[in-house]
């Protein structure tokens, strides 16, 4: 077994638990909908959260090529499906509560925490890269982290919920394009 395949084991692990935990919080919010105060940007962020699941472990196909791993460069590399389950789970209520979930007051509730992770899952990003190839990202690559963590940055100072309503918007529409110009191909 190479390297590669011994540690993508790891990295598919937590990212099937970020997975499991969007899924299974979707699915609990169809069940207990008599119980649940819906707030459609939890829905749309969590929708986005699994795209986001999806694509990192897409990606992380093309770390087949690199010949020589050290504990650090790993570390980082597992750290965006951490950062990535973190994110799963503060998108998602405690559905083991006996009383009502309001979806909207959880987001509020951890929108500072959602977003600074969500900073630290692009700071992990591009350290990654940095660490694995000894280069930033690739300009547009780069300039779409930016983009992010500007946004993100934002949502953790603002509490309006215009805002937080475009942005769950803007931030699916972000990485569907993402996706499209970048990573559409198995690399």
């Amino acid at each position: 077994m190479d390297s590669f395949s011994y540690l993508s084991v790891l990295i598919s692990i937590v990212l099937g638990l970020g997975t499991a935990n969007l899924l299974m919080g979707l699915a609990r919010i169809v069940q207990l909908r008599s119980r649940v105060a819906m707030y459609w940007p939890t829905i749309a962020w969590a929708l986005t959260l699994l795209v986001i699941h999806v694509q990192t472990w897409w990606t992380m196909f093309g770390l087949r090529f690199v010949q020589t791993w050290d504990f650090v460069s790993f570390s980082l590399t597992l750290l965006q499906p951490i950062f990535l389950f973190f994110l799963s789970a503060l998108i998602m209520p405690d559905f083991d509560r006996d009383d009502a979930l309001d979806l909207k007051r959880n987001y509020f509730a951890h929108a500072r925490w959602f977003f600074g992770i969500f900073i630290a899952l692009l700071l992990a990003s591009i350290a990654r890269t940095y660490a694995l190839a000894g280069r930033l990202p690739q300009s547009a690559d780069l300039a779409f982290h930016v983009f992010f963590g500007a946004t993100a940055f934002a949502m953790m100072i603002f509490r309006n919920e215009t805002l937080h309503k475009l942005n769950a918007i803007l931030a699916a529409v972000t990485i569907a394009t993402y996706i499209a110009l970048l990573f559409m191909r198995l690399q």
